[in-house]
């Protein structure tokens, strides 16, 4: 029986045993109008079943699904000749691999034997039989477990706490998800940085002026040991984030104010919807229209005025990540905006103050926390794009404040370093990680300013 199948049949039969149980309360104090008799609503009493009829099912059907993969393989193994199972653990474990792909139907690299066949043969008979074991023991904990809950129904029964306590759980297993995700990247990250900075010292990749990871494989090649000073990165990323800022901070503010203050409700209802298309747009597209417009453009542009203007520069990634931002500022700002009570602009303007001084004096000041911290927001997004710069502002590492001249981000030498078939025994590789970790500490550093900023300025309305 197939995964989704199992599901759905589990699923009929949480929502039958809600009806059931629902009913068996009912039945008990002897029809709807002796309700009150019930500890609980009738609702409880079925949600109570079904919950007994779905929890122990599933977690039975995740567990096997864990150790599934594990246990075949295991019996696979075991099954193969003696020759094949006293392999090395590599060529194993690369036969294995064969033997699934193989069992699946997918195309493998190797000659396919006898020996390969049968296994991928047993293989899928112990992956079909393990699936009908699975699927007979989930329905019939499920159906054994609904049973004794319906049977427990009594008028006395404290169902809602019982529910509820269950639902708490369940939201405390849901939020841990997150923290625990954090934790895990923070930690896969860290691990690798300090493997790159037992091989490079961290005042070289601090505070080191020269970018070139470049690594020789052997010792006698040229260039057999990279430079890893990422101030280049830095200044590049702080270039274009800049140049973001002074575009999407100043527009997006002013068109929030506008939607929020002074426009019709037609006008509203027609802009507000053209800056969400404008947020939905792939960034993949932003770079498009950055490379074939923007920078072209830009070095038309420069060169009229006599400047020298690369081909591929940090102004026009800029640019086009600036216009990329608006929405997000906009929105942002139109919401903190519209959080101010109307109570104060009500009394601001009954005092005789026009709209721009009631929108100056006491909407911004009131909506000033919420503001920046979309601000701060819209910064971190500009910090962590990538496929603008890739495509506009190109590769080359270089350590300049001069907007025409071509730069590169961190986000963009993460993905160069990653890019291809890489060993993670290399500083080259391990160097991305620890641009990532730097990456993470910077946005925390933004996060926690925003936080602050947000406490330090919040007022509270009654």
């Amino acid at each position: 029986m197939q995964a989704t199948t199992l599901i759905l049949l589990l699923g009929l039969m949480a929502v039958t045993a809600f009806y059931l149980g629902r009913g068996r309360s009912l039945s008990l104090v002897g029809g709807h109008g002796h309700g009150l008799a019930l500890h609980s609503l009738p609702g409880y009493y079925g949600y109570y079943v079904a919950i007994w009829v779905a929890l122990p099912a599933l977690g039975l059907f995740l567990l096997w699904v864990l150790l599934e993969p594990r246990i075949v393989v295991a019996l696979v193994v075991n099954g193969l000749p003696e020759a094949y199972q006293s392999l090395p653990a590599g060529e194993l474990n690369l036969l294995v691999n064969n033997i699934q792909n193989f069992a699946a139907g997918d195309v493998i690299s190797v000659e396919v034997d006898r020996v390969l066949q049968d296994a991928a043969a047993q293989f899928n008979d112990y992956l079909a039989n393990s699936r009908q074991i699975l699927a007979v023991l989930a329905l019939g904990l499920a159906g054994l477990a609904g049973s004794l809950a319906w049977r427990r129904i009594h008028p006395d029964l404290r169902a809602r706490n019982r529910v509820e306590r269950v639902i708490r759980w369940f939201l405390i297993a849901a939020s841990s998800i997150a923290i625990f995700s954090t934790i895990g990247i923070v930690l896969s990250v860290l691990f690798e940085a300090i493997r790159f900075f037992q091989k490079v010292p961290v005042t070289e990749f601090m505070f080191g002026l020269n970018w070139s990871p470049q690594t020789a494989i052997r010792a006698d090649q040229v260039g057999s040991s990279g430079s890893f000073g990422a101030v280049p990165l830095f200044a590049g990323t702080l270039l274009i984030t800049a140049i973001a800022m002074v575009v999407a901070v100043p527009v997006g503010l002013m068109t929030a104010i506008y939607l929020a203050e002074y426009s019709s409700t037609r006008v509203r209802g027609i802009a507000k919807p053209l800056l969400e298309i404008l947020a939905g747009i792939p960034t993949v597209v932003y770079g498009f229209f950055a490379a074939l417009t923007v920078a072209p453009w830009v070095r038309r542009a420069g060169e009229a005025a006599g400047f020298e203007v690369a081909s591929e520069s940090a102004l026009a990634a800029g640019l086009v990540m600036g216009i990329m931002i608006i929405p997000l500022v906009s929105s942002l700002s139109d919401d903190a905006i519209n959080a101010v009570p109307s109570a104060m602009r009500d009394g601001a303007l009954g005092l005789g103050s026009t709209r721009s001084e009631t929108m100056t004096k006491v909407i911004l000041p009131a909506a000033l926390p919420g503001i920046v911290g979309g601000i701060l927001l819209a910064v971190s997004r500009a910090i962590g794009e990538t496929m603008i710069v890739v495509m506009a502002a190109g590769l080359a590492a270089n350590l300049t404040a001069n907007p025409f001249a071509a730069v590169t981000t961190v986000t963009v030498q993460i993905v160069t370093l990653l890019v291809g078939d890489q060993e993670f025994d290399s500083a080259k590789t391990l160097a991305a990680f620890a641009l990532g970790l730097m990456l993470f500490v910077v946005t925390l550093f933004l996060n926690i300013i925003g936080l602050s900023v947000v406490r330090k300025y919040r007022e509270q309305y009654d």
